[in-house]
């Protein structure tokens, strides 16, 4: 296993156990995540178990083989979860302290997009779509 292979099992399998980890949370309801989530930030209950759910999806979906197609998409969600967190924490006064997990996930997952083998990539044909 060469350095890119390393690092890129290492950035994603890390992603993907903290979504999948917090997805549980998230579903299982703990209370530091409804403290956080709901008291906190003011979010209505009722989004945790979506969230808990996209969150476990997101991870299935990028540790698993094949279904490239999918794992764009997840690492688009996965993205738009973070940046959402990040906004979140600085909108009710956290500040940066307060985002820090968040910020510092985002280029882990930028590494792990960015090293990803040829095998988990959507190929360049099948983005565009055919002049027929």
């Amino acid at each position: 296993m060469n350095a890119r292979s390393v690092s890129y099992w290492l950035t994603t399998g890390l992603i993907g156990l903290l979504y999948l980890a917090s997805g549980a949370a998230y579903l299982s309801g703990a209370e530091p995540i409804v403290e956080g989530v709901v008291g906190h930030m003011g979010y209505p209950s009722h989004v945790l178990p979506l969230l808990g759910v996209l969150k476990v999806l997101g991870a299935i979906a990028l540790l698993a083989p094949g279904f490239a197609r999918l794992k764009e998409w997840a690492y688009a969600g996965i993205f738009f979860n973070l940046l959402g967190a990040v906004w979140a924490h600085l909108a009710v006064g956290d500040g940066v302290d307060g985002a820090i997990i968040p910020i510092v996930l985002i280029p882990v997952l930028f590494v792990s997009y960015a090293l990803r083998p040829v095998s988990r990539r959507v190929s360049a044909d099948a983005m565009v779509p055919a002049l027929a």
